[in-house]
């Protein structure tokens, strides 16, 4: 906690503004960035206030100004890029938009904090997640730094990472996108400010984990009177969490209120749209599963998993020796037929996106990973580039997944040139076609990729993945940086696209409303290995593993009345998936429970 000290050096006092006041006020807030034919406004005439203890959500859709809003408070638009180019921002009775730089810095964390969208952009790659934590506390209070290191510590443990004192040491690409977002959520709230501005802070983690962190989010404002700006575009967590909602459009706000009322009767045309595109658990009961056309002839499965392997040796003791093991990915099995959706759900770090990095050739692995009847393991180089062609993948994270010093259709248009398919012209024909598709307008393909939202690159992902008409897609989180509108259209995009082309798709997501609704089998992982699998029925209709059960109960609802007081804690934490070298895992047994509904024992 800051010290007295500290807050008379920011200019500011907790107890000034009083529970009524407003803590916060945007008062016709403009943004613009710069182009080539001059600049373009991104947020116009934006107004609002924020109180203490108060929650206020900002929805809508991807590229609608909600990031660059969070930016402009926080004086972290990216010059000269982008500007503020009118309006005021008061924090109690200081005028942010007006401060030096170096008088930003002080107030930064300490009384105004933000948790962004993508982690592995916002953490240093060549610096220890400890050292990250412990400096920024460092520079903002008096603390010693073995009282920081506490701090840090304890920030850790509170948004529920496993081995934390391990975690202290590691550097960010050694741990999954879900335990990247928990850091920055540990490093927000370490500092316990006065506003914390949320940018889709649980994004990346599935909806246990997810219920927790907001259920710290409550405990802050609740313990301090934080107040919060909760962007999201999960319409669950808008009913949850918010006291208002401001619902935003091409850089306007088109609707503002009460949770209550807006979801209730929401008055503008695009909030009534934005609501009706939210997934809901039961949405997908009894939908007919997908089955291949005519055309396609019975066939083996698209893929065959048999007893899959990934572990990570770590060193350690005398002369460096392996001493440890994180054993990711444990002994799994699975297939996935022509033109289905086989579904891997779990807890960030279970091991889903090292299972997908495995089967896609770019992580060592033993077992067998069998596609179109090639196993892998048996294949030159030439053979497995045929392959890749047939496997292509959407990566969770857009942003480091995207060249950024190459023109997005460029990048989409890559794995055709790098397969020699089609002429320069039918390639550019292609590209354009595939934006169209994935909701993009055709001039974007000029831009790059640092012009565009992080929904609008998660789509460039998904046409580049669909560039060469693969025979299975590995979906990584691909649809949790999107809006639910937009997310919506591109599900169904992906539906349509395996009726007309027979695709398969290995669909990872901690989305269990998303996964009921486009899955046709699903797999439940736990510490790098399969608790549970079944048809989508099967799984949702009865859950018989303890664990699938609750990732379906903590599925937040989009409906305010339905408000849970508190979410259900974990009793315990999270097994850590490292043991010893020479200690091997225990394996789960599954056994069938009727009709090849599988349940660990």
């Amino acid at each position: 906690m800051s010290t007295a000290a500290d807050a008379g050096q920011s200019g500011f006092d907790r107890d000034k503004a009083g529970a009524g006041a407003p803590v916060l006020a945007v008062t016709d807030l403009g943004v613009s960035v710069r182009g080539e034919d001059g600049e373009r406004p991104v947020v116009e005439n934006l107004s609002f206030t924020l109180r203490r203890g108060e929650t206020l959500c900002i929805a809508g859709e991807s590229g609608s100004g909600k990031s660059m809003t969070a930016l402009a408070i926080m004086g972290l638009l990216p010059r000269p890029a982008a500007l503020l180019s009118s309006g005021s921002i008061r924090l109690n009775e200081v005028e942010l938009s007006q401060l030096p730089e170096s008088r930003m810095r002080q107030i930064r964390g300490d009384r105004i904090a933000m948790i962004f969208q993508e982690p592995m952009t916002s953490l240093n790659p060549v610096l220890s997640i400890g050292r990250q934590l412990i400096e920024a506390i460092e520079t903002h209070t008096s603390m010693s730094r073995s009282q920081a290191r506490a701090r840090a510590l304890a920030a850790l443990q509170g948004v529920r990472i496993s081995d934390a004192e391990r975690r202290l040491r590691q550097f960010p690409h050694e741990m999954s996108g879900g335990m990247r977002q928990r850091v920055m959520i540990a490093m927000a709230l370490a500092l316990q400010p006065d506003v914390l501005i949320a940018d889709e802070p649980t994004t990346a983690l599935d909806v246990t984990v997810q219920g927790e962190v907001l259920e710290l989010l409550r405990d802050l404002q609740r313990d301090q009177g934080t107040a919060i700006i909760l962007i999201t575009h999960d319409m669950g967590v808008v009913a949850e969490m918010a006291d208002r909602v401001i619902v935003m459009r091409r850089g306007s706000m088109v609707e503002e209120g009460p949770v209550t009322r807006i979801f209730d009767a929401p008055q503008a045309p695009y909030t009534q749209e934005l609501l009706a595109s939210v997934p809901r658990l039961g949405g997908g009961a009894g939908r007919q599963a997908t089955r291949a056309p005519e055309a396609v002839e019975p066939a083996s499965a698209v893929a065959e998993i048999r007893d899959l392997h990934v572990r990570f040796d770590l060193h350690g003791g005398f002369f460096g020796r392996v001493d440890r093991r994180v054993h990711a990915v444990e002994g799994i099995s699975f297939s996935i037929p022509p033109n289905q959706t086989l579904a891997l759900v779990g807890e960030s770090g279970c091991g889903k996106s090292t299972t997908a990095r495995a089967i896609a050739g770019l992580l060592p692995y033993s077992g067998e990973i069998v596609i179109g009847g090639r196993n892998l393991a048996a294949l030159d180089r030439s053979e497995r580039k045929a392959v890749r062609r047939d496997v292509q993948m959407i990566f969770q994270d857009p942003h480091a997944s995207l060249d950024p010093r190459m023109r997005v259709g460029d990048i989409v248009a890559e794995p055709l040139v790098v397969h020699a398919m089609g002429s320069r012209k039918d390639q550019a024909e292609h590209v354009a076609w595939l934006f169209e598709r994935v909701g993009l307008p055709p001039d974007a393909v000029a831009r790059y990729p640092h012009e565009f939202s992080g929904g609008q690159r998660q789509r460039i992902s998904i046409a580049r993945a669909l560039a060469l008409r693969p025979r299975l897609i590995i979906a990584d989180e691909a649809v949790s940086a999107l809006d639910v509108s937009v997310r919506a259209r591109v599900l169904e995009l992906l539906r349509e696209l395996q009726r007309d082309f027979a695709v398969s798709y290995l669909f990872i997501s901690h989305d269990m409303a998303v996964v009921e609704n486009i899955s046709d089998r699903v797999a439940v992982m736990y510490l790098g290995q399969i608790v549970e699998t079944g048809t989508r029925d099967q799984v949702f209709a009865n859950p018989r593993h303890p664990y699938t059960r609750r990732l379906i109960e903590a599925v937040p609802v989009p409906d305010p009345a339905r408000r849970r007081p508190h979410f259900a804690r974990l009793d315990r934490e999270i097994p850590s998936p490292v043991r010893r070298a020479d200690d091997p895992p225990p394996r789960l047994l599954l056994r069938d429970v009727g009709d090849g509904h599988l349940v660990a024992a």
